[in-house]
C-alpha cells in the first residue's frame, strides 16, 4: 500500500502564478498536461511522468496573449525548471509575476473565476480580492478533491484521484505525457483502488493505516471531524478499522 509524507494540509497552500509567453506557448503547454487549455475560464490539470504518474497539478488561465499558471507557492520553482527543460527550441519564455492569488466561496467578485473542479470550491482571483473565510479541509472532505502533498503523490494515478470527476482531464485532446497510461486506465482497466471519503465514530489520524480484516487496505488522509479522505483498496474496504476505530466507506470518488 503506498504511503508518503504528509504535509499539514490545514495551513492554508500559499500559491504563485507561472506567466508563460511566446508564440509556441500554447501549443507548448497543450502538449503536455492532461487538459485542453483552449477552454473557456480557468481549466484544472495536471503535469504526468511518462509513466502515467502524477507529478502536479495547477490551473491554467488563457490571459491576454499568456497563458497563466496558478501552482503552489512550493512547486513553482520545480515546475519552471520541469518546462523548461520541455522547451528546447520552442519559443516559449518563462516568468514568475507578482500576483496575489486569492479564493472563496461566498460571493465572488469581479473579474474572478469558478474552480473548475465543483461549484462547491468557489472561485479564484487573481489580482486585489482576499481570502474568503472557509474551512478549506472540511470542503474538500465532503467534495472529495484531492491536494497536493496531502492525498495526490508521486505514486499517484489521476484516474484513481477522481480527475475525471473534477475536470481534470480530456480524452479528446490528443496526446500529453503519459497520456497513453492515462486513456489505457480508462478504457481497458476497471479501477479497483482510489480516492474515497470514509467516516469513523471519532476522529481518525492523518497518514493512519486502515485495515480490514487484518489486512491492509489503504491509508487516511485529510480529517476533518469524523470524516476523512482516504487511499483504499475498494474490494477489501468493509469491516474497516484505523488505529481500533470503525470506519465505514461514505463515498468513492470513482
Amino acid at each position: 500500500m503506498r504511503t508518503y509524507t504528509h504535509c499539514n494540509s490545514k495551513k492554508t497552500m500559499m500559491r504563485k502564478v507561472l506567466e508563460l509567453t511566446g508564440s509556441d506557448a500554447t501549443p507548448f503547454l497543450q502538449s503536455l498536461v492532461t487538459n485542453d487549455i483552449n477552454k473557456r475560464g480557468l481549466v484544472y490539470t495536471a503535469l504526468l511522468t511518462p509513466q502515467g504518474k502524477f507529478m502536479l497539478d495547477f490551473f491554467v488561465l488563457n490571459h491576454d496573449d499568456a497563458l497563466w499558471i496558478d501552482v503552489a507557492a512550493d512547486h513553482a520553482a520545480g515546475l519552471a525548471q520541469r518546462l523548461t527543460m520541455y522547451r528546447l527550441r520552442a519559443d516559449v519564455m518563462i516568468a514568475e509575476l507578482d500576483i496575489t492569488v486569492s479564493r472563496g466561496t461566498g460571493d465572488a467578485p469581479i473579474g474572478a473565476y469558478p474552480d473548475p473542479r465543483s461549484p462547491a470550491m468557489g472561485w479564484r482571483d487573481y489580482g486585489e480580492a482576499q481570502d474568503m473565510p472557509t474551512d478549506w479541509d472540511a470542503l474538500r472532505v465532503a467534495q472529495m478533491v484531492p491536494q497536493l502533498d496531502a492525498e495526490l503523490g508521486p505514486d499517484s494515478y489521476i484516474l484513481e484521484m477522481g480527475f475525471e470527476r473534477l475536470n481534470g482531464v480530456d480524452f479528446k485532446k490528443g496526446c500529453y505525457v503519459g497520456q497513453e497510461i492515462v486513456a489505457r486506465m480508462k478504457h481497458k482497466t476497471e479501477l479497483r483502488k482510489g480516492l474515497a471519503r470514509v467516516s469513523s465514530s471519532e476522529p481518525l489520524s492523518e497518514g493512519a493505516e486502515i485495515t480490514s480484516n487484518g489486512k491492509p487496505v489503504g491509508t487516511v488522509h485529510t480529517v476533518s471531524g469524523t470524516s476523512a479522505l482516504a487511499y483504499l483498496r475498494f474490494d477489501r474496504a468493509n469491516e474497516m478499522i484505523s488505529d481500533g476505530i470503525n470506519v465505514t466507506l461514505e463515498e468513492r470518488s470513482v
